[in-house]
């Protein structure tokens, strides 16, 4: 077997292989006495149906597809061993294919097209800075939180007199009809326009409305009468209102129930311990945007820093065929400018995967798996060996399902392998930190 390759530019490349009967030959023989003994053919016992008519109605297609296998592996393998950077996938020359005569010819010649990455190296020192937030809960921030945890852990109370956001119960009748029920009104699904008609009143208030003009959503109506959203958009005219109750939600009280509700039973004893858990959850939900912006101005720096040519018009080209006329050229070129970006990034974090040595093993991809499955089930991390055993059990399943032909385990496997270069890269970069409000911080990731 001959390879050569040839190199046009830094970016363009052809590989040229040339297989003699000593490559392909042995294997093919080997093949052939396998269909000699399996085949079976009638007049012949089986296992005796003569080499040549074996050859004769075998030989052609088991000679290409062991030529064809032989080139896929060799190919691969030279790529891998000569550490070509190759960018889309090799394109094999199909005009010289489809003039081989395979009943004739005994040395066959084969080309492929070559895009190549240019040559690059990363050198960390060279980097510009990059800088991580660290985001401060100020006094309104807390505030604000904690107004937002008693709206939701709220009470109910009974009202006097309807406010904006109550819920009215009473009974429905239609003036001109026979419609009648016993509902609620919630406030808050109620035409803005129609509220000031029941603001205001009490309990026994008979209120005159025009019910499509209240309720003009169907799926409201529906609500506010207790029919189906089909059935309600044939209810409409004047309608009363008989106010029989009126109830109201109070925000929760800051006391050790509104404690227990939020944080669980104990874990705290008072509102200033309070005030400092409610800190610790803010600091965390706005950590991990503050990593994922991290993450992409480490991105940006190294692609800012790290000039790479690309075989632009091979890979456009390259782009419309795999992609089956699913794209045009003009599409292409609309978007090439993303997907560049997108090789480039993964050109660089190979290397430096390359050069700091990082893998990922089974186990690695495993238990971060197990860690997503205690995170969506509610699983607490603990010596519960049984409900260990349940969470290794769920996370190998789906790491292993062959229903997705092992999608699962490939984006699982990508995303610790992408952080750990991440990683190692901020340890070799060592971010400048930096103190910021959440405001300063939202106007940050807005510029972004």
């Amino acid at each position: 077997m001959d390879i050569t390759l040839e190199k046009a530019s830094d970016t363009n490349a052809s590989l040229k292989i040339v297989l003699t009967p000593a490559d392909y030959k042995p294997e093919v023989d080997k093949k052939l006495k396998d269909y000699g003994r399996k085949v079976q053919l009638k007049g012949f016992r089986p296992g005796h149906v003569p080499a040549s008519l074996v050859q004769k109605m075998y030989g052609k297609s088991i000679l290409v597809d062991e030529i064809n296998s032989m080139l896929s592996k060799t190919v691969s393998q030279y790529i891998r061993d000569n550490k070509l950077q190759v960018v889309g996938d090799p394109v094999p020359n199909r005009e010289e294919a489809d003039a081989i005569d395979w009943d004739n010819q005994t040395d066959f010649a084969f080309s492929y097209t070559l895009g190549l990455a240019s040559e690059f190296d990363i050198d960390f020192s060279d980097l510009p800075t990059v800088t991580a937030y660290d985001i401060q809960a100020g006094d309104a921030e807390v505030n604000s939180t904690i107004a937002d945890l008693q709206q939701r852990f709220h009470t109910h109370a009974h009202a006097e007199e309807v406010g904006d956001g109550d819920t009215i119960y009473g009974e429905l009748k239609e003036v001109n009809g026979e419609f009648s029920a016993k509902t609620a009104f919630p406030m808050n699904q109620m035409a803005d326009e129609a509220k000031g008609q029941f603001v205001g009143k009490k309990k026994g208030d008979v209120v005159t409305f025009v019910l499509e003009q209240a309720f003009p959503d169907e799926k409201a109506r529906a609500n506010a009468t207790g029919v189906k959203k089909e059935e309600a958009a044939d209810l409409t005219g004047e309608f009363t209102f008989e106010v029989d109750d009126i109830t109201r939600h109070e925000p929760a009280e800051l006391n050790q129930e509104f404690f227990d509700k939020v944080l669980g039973a104990g874990a705290v004893e008072n509102e200033e311990q309070f005030r400092e858990k409610v800190i610790e959850i803010i600091k965390s939900n706005y950590t991990r945007e503050s990593d994922q912006l991290l993450r992409l101005d480490i991105e940006k720096v190294l692609l800012d820093s790290t000039p790479i040519l690309l075989p632009d018009e091979f890979l456009k080209n390259w782009l419309l065929e795999v992609n089956e006329g699913k794209f045009t050229p003009e599409q292409i070129d609309e978007q090439y400018d993303d997907f560049t970006k997108s090789v480039k990034l993964q050109l660089i974090k190979n290397k430096i995967a390359e050069k700091a040595d990082i893998k990922v093993d089974f186990e690695e991809v495993l238990d971060v798996t197990r860690q997503m499955v205690r995170e969506q089930f509610g699983f607490a991390a603990g010596d519960n060996e049984e409900m260990n055993q349940t969470i290794d059990r769920i996370a190998r399943n789906y790491l292993l399902d062959e229903k997705n032909n092992g999608q699962n385990y490939t984006s699982t496997f990508n995303r610790v392998y992408d952080d750990k270069i991440i990683d190692y890269t901020k340890s070799q970069i060592t971010p400048a930190k930096q103190d910021v409000t959440v405001d300063e911080f939202k106007a940050l990731v807005e510029n972004r």
